[in-house]
C-alpha cells in the first residue's frame, strides 16, 4: 500500500519568535497548520535539538546563538503546531536527520512504498534543504516536494536560493 508523508521541519518557538525568529517564520505558522490539517497521509515532525554545551560545538562556534536547547520553551513546537502533532517528533542534533531518512526509507521498503514526501517548515536554507537532499539521496525514485508557501528561510533571499538548489536537485517546489 503506497502512501504520502508530510514532514514538518523544526516548527519550534526559537525559530519563530525566539532567538532565531523572523517575521517570515511567524507568517507561515497558520499555513503550516492548514497544511497539516488538510494533508491526506502521515505527518512526521522534527525537532532541532541541542544540549547546554551548544556554544562549544562546531555549529555553536559557527552560529553562536543558543537555540533549541532541549527542555527549554524555545525547543518546543509552536503551540498551534504542537496541538496538531500526533506522533513523537524526531529529534535531530544536526541540520539533516539521518533518523528521519531511516524512518522514511523503512516506510518505503517495508511499508508498501511511498508515493510522495512533502516538506514544510524552517529554515528553508538550512534544515529544509538539508533534509530534502538527504532523503533524495536515500530514496532517489520517490517524488519529493517542498511547499515554498509553508517554508521560510533565515532571510527571504536565502529562502529563494534554497528553492533554486532544491529545483536543481530534481525536487518539486510548489509556490
Amino acid at each position: 500500500m503506497s502512501q504520502r508523508v508530510l514532514v514538518v521541519i523544526d516548527m519550534q518557538n526559537d525559530f519563530i519568535t525566539g532567538s532565531l525568529g523572523t517575521k517570515e517564520a511567524q507568517a507561515i505558522v497558520e499555513k503550516v497548520c492548514r497544511k497539516i490539517q488538510d494533508f491526506e497521509g502521515e505527518v512526521l515532525f522534527t525537532l532541532d535539538t541541542h544540549g547546554p554545551d551548544y556554544l562549544e560545538t562546531q555549529e555553536g562556534r559557527l552560529l553562536p546563538v543558543a537555540h533549541c536547547i532541549k527542555g527549554t520553551p524555545g525547543w518546543e513546537l509552536e503551540p498551534r503546531v504542537r496541538a496538531l502533532c500526533r506522533t513523537t517528533p524526531i529529534e535531530k542534533p544536526t541540520f539533516g536527520s539521518t533518523g528521519l531518512a531511516d524512518v522514511l526509507q523503512a516506510k518505503h521498503l517495508h511499508g508498501g512504498g511511498l508515493d510522495e514526501v512533502v516538506f514544510v517548515g524552517l529554515c528553508t536554507d538550512i534544515c529544509v534543504v538539508s533534509n530534502a537532499l538527504l532523503v533524495k539521496a536515500r530514496l532517489p525514485e520517490v517524488p519529493l516536494t517542498v511547499d515554498a508557501s509553508c517554508c521560510a528561510g533565515v532571510t527571504p533571499e536565502a529562502h529563494q536560493h534554497a528553492l533554486a538548489v532544491l529545483r536543481s536537485c530534481l525536487i518539486t517546489v510548489e509556490e
